[in-house]
């Protein structure tokens, strides 16, 4: 029997939006958990492991959090493709001995500090990097965090932000960190705005009319990207 792609939530509202899209396009098997309700998983039963955003801090001393990061550390030691997203970054970067702290920057929706749209700016070695094919050197995102990371040995920084520096970064051929929102669903976007308290302090009918602005540019960039992904990771072809 073929491996499943993992998927790892770590809060119901933030489920895969766009990765789903492409898996189900490709026709690849999948298993989505809620790692609040299955903290015992054994990697080795996949071909991949993808890790989504949540509210936790990776720096928790929780049973589920020591669980995951020792999940996310077996799963890149076993060279397991990986793709972590927001807190996935951040799980991803503690996993291998980095340190997460708080952002010069709370980072929340569509719009910097000086009202500017949130973009990330490949560095020399992103626009070298496959992740990136048939990408531009800009790309718009979405962001909803309030810490940051800082790089163990052997990591690759493969994208920068104005406010909050290390956006993207790589381990080893195919394991990937991504601060920021690839995947975002105008339903997803919704949901977190009725559900998440820090988007709730911005104005709800600015987040969907700056959503809808960029949503084909979004959307083109969230697709490629994780068909980038999975083509590194030897998922297609």
């Amino acid at each position: 029997m073929n491996k499943e792609i993992l998927i790892l939530k770590n809060i119901p509202r933030e489920g895969p939006g766009i990765i789903e899209q492409v898996l189900k396009e490709y026709k690849l098997a999948y298993q989505i958990i809620d790692f609040n309700l299955a903290t015992r998983l054994s990697i080795e039963e996949y071909k991949s492991l993808i890790v989504l955003g949540g509210p936790d801090s990776a720096n928790d001393l929780s049973a589920k959090m020591v669980s995951e990061l020792a999940l996310i550390r077996n799963a890149i030691m076993s060279d397991l493709p990986y793709l972590g997203i927001c807190l996935g970054l951040q799980t991803f970067v503690k996993a291998l001995d980095g340190v997460v702290l708080k952002s010069p920057v709370k980072e929340v929706g569509f719009r910097d500090p000086d009202n500017k749209f949130f973009r990330v700016n490949l560095t020399p070695e992103g626009r070298k990097d496959k992740l990136f094919n048939n990408l531009s050197d800009v790309l718009p995102v979405f962001q909803l965090h309030g810490e940051t990371v800082e790089f163990s040995r052997g990591m690759e920084l493969l994208a920068t932000g104005d406010h909050c520096r290390n956006q993207i970064v790589k381990y080893g051929k195919r394991a990937y960190g991504i601060q920021s929102h690839f995947e975002l669903t105008e339903k997803m976007l919704l949901s977190w705005i009725a559900e998440d308290p820090d988007l709730q302090e911005l104005d709800e009918d600015e987040l969907i009319s700056d959503f809808r602005s960029i949503e084909s540019e979004y959307q083109k960039t969230g697709i490629q990207l994780f068909t980038n992904f999975l083509t590194l990771a030897g998922l297609i072809k």
